[in-house]
């Protein structure tokens, strides 16, 4: 049996740009992604603290160190810019592999969207 734990997240970054005219996704600054350990096409799921919406999208790696976080095609629609959201991936697993996983979680600067030294 598997089941679905959480992998990585991202909390509390603010939503920089919403590009309605785009096929879909979400762009994240890579530095951001590769601090979480999420990786470009990964499904995941974006909650927005501002509105309660919760959606499933695929990643696309941003601009390193540009802080960008843009909702693009339909995800537009779920948030706005200044928004704030929390970026999830899960993984499966086994409940074993479970007990001794450690997600990779991350705490962005909520105004610049960039890492803490």
């Amino acid at each position: 049996m598997y089941i679905e734990v959480l992998k990585s997240k991202i909390h509390r970054v603010r939503v920089t740009e919403a590009d309605l005219n785009y096929v879909g996704s979400i762009t994240i600054d890579q530095d951001l992604m590769d601090a979480a350990g999420i990786i470009e096409g990964e499904k995941v799921q974006v909650l927005n603290i501002n509105n309660g919406e919760r959606f499933e999208t695929y990643v696309i790696k941003g601009r390193r160190g540009s802080g960008e976080i843009c909702l693009n095609g339909p995800a537009a629609r779920k948030a706005q810019v200044g928004d704030i959201v929390i970026i999830v991936a899960y993984a499966w697993m086994t409940p074993e592999e479970a007990r001794n996983f450690k997600p990779k979680v991350i705490f962005p600067d909520e105004k610049t969207n960039r890492l803490k030294n």
